[in-house]
């Protein structure tokens, strides 16, 4: 049997085609020389492929090697297709090596091609894709009709936080570390000392699955303990609950530990038991076969030269204090400091602070949507090149001019008031846009408008919005406030 080539997010046994398959995986210390990732995500990564290793034992050929060219053995072997265009580049351009389509998602490239090519010259909707992938997977299906009578369940899932200070939720189910953790964490600390590699963030127990049986026992509790209140509040914010009720399961999905299709199952299987409400399995569901399947196609779908648009001509690099993760404490807007915070200490927040407060914050200031998507895919734990180009560069930095979404996804400090707590304690006024006090997010959801009105006219989804600009009594006063304030921390 061919020997099986498998990258680091490749660790699931559905990446082999039988158990006893004889497998090679490499592990290269130039990855971390010249990128400056989190700590607890270079952790995580090497953690899971060396248990990995262990696991398979004789199994495998586990190799340590500068770059991947330098360490491949002269023998014929398969790989499943890679998940960044330089690594599928590179295994396409080698000899002896033969390339499957991919695995770990729910839908095929061809699948989602035929369908891009049905739509013509409509809109590719995540939507219209997402209960396309229902049907042929027969999930939350009765029938032919949608489970409930209805596709989607959003509009039932975006309550703003309850007034205490966590959600109630169970906390999550954690990892034990052992001895191949400690390995890691001695070989981290081994090239920050000898200036092999620098990384962000802190040192911290690891919090993610590594395994696939850490990884099933992970979906298991998710499922028996936070899916259930998982929906209603799934787009809420509290600085005293930083897992409320998500899964944390994109980490180990992302490591290739578990199969999407298992993890929308498990959750349809507990709605039909009736231990789960449907709004909270489907919005669960739609975030697995729906939006995740959907980034991993456009990343293809869209090109290689996709992460250099920037059709709103942002061109201000990220400052220190924010790729710093605000090590020294300088940011004062309460919501943008916690956040921080939770990527500082984990390596991840949920989906709302990373669109709303994080992405936000860079779309109102103008960053290099480049150099965003760059420090997103480094900084957080589930963060890769496929996950973050479209949703950064489309989703959250509109610099795909509207390829992917219908309008910016810019905010003043009214929707995080209303979606979180942070705000009580803050010395800035989400109500006020000019002042000492004045909202960095409310004064800069103005700023952000005039700056780019030019470029965003004859989007009808923000029309009323830019027309309301223009009555701002103070909006030159407050043109004047965020240019001087742009580049410091708030």
């Amino acid at each position: 049997m061919t020997r099986r080539w498998i990258f680091g997010d490749q660790l699931g046994p559905h990446f082999l085609d039988a158990a006893d398959q004889p497998v090679l995986m490499i592990e290269s210390s130039r990855v971390f020389a010249r990128r400056r990732f989190h700590r607890q995500k270079a952790h995580l990564v090497l953690s899971a492929m060396r248990h990995r290793a262990a696991e398979l034992g004789d199994q495998i050929d586990y190799r340590k090697a500068a770059t991947y060219r330098d360490a491949l053995p002269s023998e014929p072997l398969s790989v499943c297709q890679p998940t960044t265009y330089a690594a599928d580049r590179l295994v396409r351009g080698l000899p002896d090596v033969q390339v499957l389509p991919a695995r770990g998602f729910t839908s095929s490239r061809d699948e989602f091609e035929e369908w891009a090519g049905r739509r013509g010259s409509k809109r590719l909707l995540m939507e219209d894709f997402y209960r396309e992938a229902r049907s042929r997977l027969e999930l939350l299906m009765d029938g032919r009709n949608p489970a409930g009578g209805r596709w989607n369940f959003d509009a039932d899932n975006r309550l703003p936080p309850p007034k205490q200070p966590t959600l109630g939720a169970s906390e999550p189910w954690w990892p034990t570390e052992d001895e191949i953790d400690d390995e890691v964490r001695a070989d981290l600390d081994r090239w920050e000392r000898d200036g092999t590699a620098s990384f962000a963030g802190v040192d911290g127990p690891r919090r993610f699955a590594v395994t696939r049986g850490e990884a099933v026992r992970a979906l298991d509790d998710f499922v028996e303990h936070r899916l259930p209140s998982f929906g209603p509040h799934e787009d809420a914010m509290l600085s005293g609950d930083d897992w409320m009720s998500h899964s944390l399961l994109s980490a180990p999905l992302n490591l290739g530990l578990l199969d999407p299709l298992e993890v929308a199952e498990r959750a349809e299987q507990a709605y039909r038991a009736g231990d789960v409400p449907l709004q909270s399995a489907e919005g669960f569901i739609r975030q697995i076969i729906g939006w995740r399947d959907y980034i991993w196609h456009l990343y293809w779908h869209f090109g290689a030269d996709y992460r250099h648009r920037n059709a709103l001509h942002a061109e201000e690099p990220v400052p220190q204090w924010f790729t710093d993760l605000d090590r020294d404490g300088e940011v004062q807007a309460r919501c943008l400091s916690e956040v921080l915070r939770g990527v500082r200490e984990h390596g991840w927040v949920h989906h709302i602070p990373r669109l709303m407060v994080l992405g936000n914050y860079a779309l109102q200031r103008g960053w290099r949507p480049d150099q965003l998507t760059d420090w997103f895919h480094r900084s957080f734990v589930d963060g890769y090149d496929w996950v973050m180009v479209a949703n950064v560069v489309g989703m959250s930095q509109h610099a795909d001019g509207g390829l992917l979404a219908t309008k910016p996804y810019a905010a003043g400090g009214a929707y995080i008031d209303k979606m979180s707590d942070f705000c009580g304690d803050c010395r800035f006024d989400p109500k006020k846009r000019v002042g000492d006090d004045a909202c960095p997010f409310t004064a800069g959801y103005w700023w952000f408008l005039d700056r780019n009105a030019e470029r965003l006219q004859g989007n009808q989804r923000i029309a009323r919005a830019l027309a309301s600009r223009n009555r701002l009594a103070d909006l030159d006063d407050l043109v004047r406030q965020e240019r001087a304030r742009s580049s410091a921390a708030p």
